[in-house]
């Protein structure tokens, strides 16, 4: 009993020191490099290079970042993510994006405490919690607090849409 105790206490070390190496590895790499490492936000990545955002959520910051998947770009009526990737419609892309950008770090015990959170664009993100997953406006915040070295990112299953100024 007390050798499988040990050899249970080491596992649980040993595993938590790979976890804790994994999340500093993470913390090198700034936003963009992270969600492009991650292989599942391509189109964010296409989308922030098109609006010309790459630099600044590669700057100090600290931002925090609801990221939608290449699945939650996929949800958007068809022809309005080419249509919101023309040249010509580069001020509303950014728009966009930069509701999904709120500034400062926010972690998600902390998102669960609010109403609502101002984002880089200048509207507000509504919050809430329902039967124990958090909303975004009416996106579903699917996997929480991965942090990078300029802040933290939030994955969300929409694309969030800014009201019309």
């Amino acid at each position: 009993m007390t050798k499988m105790l040990k050899s249970m206490v080491v596992a649980a070390t040993v595993i938590g020191m790979v976890g804790i190496g994994s999340a500093a590895g993470a913390q090198e790499k700034d936003i963009v490099d992270t969600a492009v490492a991650a292989g599942s936000f391509t189109t964010l990545a296409k989308a922030l290079q098109a609006a010309g955002l790459i630099e600044t959520l590669k700057g100090k910051g600290p931002f925090t970042v609801f990221a939608p998947t290449d699945e939650a770009f996929a949800k958007l009526p068809a022809g309005a993510l080419e249509d919101l990737l023309e040249p010509e419609n580069k001020a509303q892309l950014r728009a966009v994006l930069t509701y999904h950008v709120v500034p400062g770090m926010v972690m998600a015990s902390q998102v669960t405490g609010l109403k609502s959170a101002k984002t880089v664009n200048g509207q507000s993100l509504k919050i809430a919690v329902m039967g124990g997953t958090v909303m975004i406006n009416a996106a579903n915040v699917v996997k929480t607090d991965i942090m990078t070295s300029n802040g933290v990112i939030h994955v969300i299953d929409s694309v969030l849409m800014p009201a019309a100024k």
